[in-house]
Formats: structure tokens, sequence, C-alpha cells
């Protein structure tokens, strides 16, 4: 595939897919998607490859969720090449591939971004990273993944803080509260990632297949939950709230929405 906003390399025993946008934080529009699946089938099926590693390109984010800036110039986030927005397959490959997915989070994990840091097994993050949401900012929202398997990593509680809410969290508040699981100097990042790769490396890769699988059996049925409330938000991406929530987000405004409560 003829990557455009994904960097993908094999360093055995690691695959390294790095998001590609560090001029827009590196959101993801449709093509993103797209060759982020590419690439994680691509390590799925590589013999060579033991562990995952997921992180983003430069030192200011992991990734910053949907590209707002592409959805006030074009209406939409775009779709992948086959013409489909593939985001729950996406979700589905991290936690399905039978192999360690570790997020190595860069700096800034928002959004969809910090969904995305949240479906992978381990969480290593830069000492400078951050972590929250930012949907109900800009009327959109992930009600399967995003929501019930963020509430079984901190608790519901913390979970419904971080929608609520939208704030921002450190990355030492962030291992308090079990969403990583180490936090390193930014320049060691990647190499931290490397080390735990290699570790993994060195173990049964079948018992890990098991293991992989038993811990996802117990939260499997988020996912069609998370079927029906994509579907509910693309029905209410054309509304006028949440019009309002992206042309504010464009115009570098807070939103409005008291009309609409």
């Amino acid at each position: 595939m003829d990557y455009q906003d994904v960097l993908y390399q094999v360093e055995e025993p690691n695959a390294i897919l790095t998001i590609n946008r560090p001029e827009r934080l590196n959101a993801f529009r449709g093509r993103t998607i797209g060759e982020l699946l590419h690439a994680f089938k691509s390590a799925w099926a590589d013999r060579r490859v033991a562990c995952v590693i997921l992180t983003g390109a430069g030192d200011r984010a992991f990734c910053a969720g949907g590209d707002q800036k592409e959805y006030a110039e074009t209406g939409s986030y775009g779709t992948s090449d086959n013409g489909l927005w593939e985001l729950e397959e996406l979700q589905a490959t991290i936690r399905n591939i039978p192999k360690p997915v570790i997020a190595a989070v860069n700096g800034f994990a928002i959004g969809g971004g910090h969904v995305l840091h949240v479906l992978c097994d381990v969480t290593l993050a830069a000492e400078h990273a951050k972590f929250g949401q930012a949907g109900p900012r800009v009327a959109s929202f992930d009600a399967g993944f995003g929501t019930a398997y963020l509430a079984r990593v901190v608790g519901e509680k913390r979970a419904r803080e971080i929608w609520f809410f939208c704030r921002q969290y450190d990355a030492q508040t962030a291992l308090g509260w079990g969403l990583v699981n180490k936090v390193v100097p930014g320049e060691q990042l990647l190499e931290e990632a490397r080390s735990w790769g290699r570790e993994v490396a060195a173990l049964s890769p079948t018992a890990i297949r098991f293991l992989k699988a038993s811990f996802n059996a117990d939260s499997d049925q988020i996912f069609g939950q998370g079927k029906l409330a994509f579907a509910g938000l693309e029905a209410f991406s054309g509304s006028p709230e949440a019009e309002e929530g992206h042309r504010a987000f464009a115009e570098k405004r807070a939103p409005e929405f008291s009309r609409f409560r």
C-alpha cells in the first residue's frame, strides 16, 4: 500500500506504526484509518512480528482524534480507499490482533486518539503526555469502547469525569488512575516500547494469543454497543447541534449549545 498518513516499519521483533500527520497533531482522517488497518493486518500476518507499537510522529501528539480541520473543510473526515469510514474496524483489529499492541504516547492523546490508546493492550507515556476527551466540546461521542471499556480501565466515576468535563490529565495522573502502565522521559519512550516488545517476544506466542482472547472475551459485547453508537453518531453528525460544534472549533470560539438543551 502507498502510505501517505502512516509510517510502517518492522524492527524485529516489533512492528512500529506511526501516525505521520504532525502538522495536524496526528489527527486522523479516513485515509489514515484505512492505512492503519492495512498496517495492523500486515503486522498480524508477519511471522517476524511479536509485538506492535503504535505511536505518533514528532513530540507534540500521539493522536488528537478526528481531524476537525478536515471536517470543517470538506464536511466529513473522508473515507478509506474502499469508500468506507472504518474506525470501528480499526478498534476491533487492535483488540483482535493476536499480538500485544503497545501505545507509545508521545504527547496529546485526545478524543479518538485517547480511545485508540485505551484499546491498546499496554500504554507507555512520555512525561509530557496529556490525556483526555473532547467529544462533547465538538458535539461528538464514542458510546462504545470509548466509554464502556474506559470505565473498566479507570472505573465509572473517573470515566464519566473524563467524558463529561473534557479536561486534560498529565501522565502522572494517568499512571495513578491505571490509564497508563509506565511513564518515561520523552527521549526514552520508543526504546522503552521496543524493550517491552523484545521481552514479550521471548514468550510463547500461542499462550499470548489465548491470553489476549481471554481478556477480550469479557468485554467483546461492547463491539455491538459500539456499532449502534456509531450509527447514532452518523445520524447526529448532520444535525444543527453537531454543525455548531464543528463550526465553533473551526472558528476557534466556544460553542453555543444552550439552544439545544
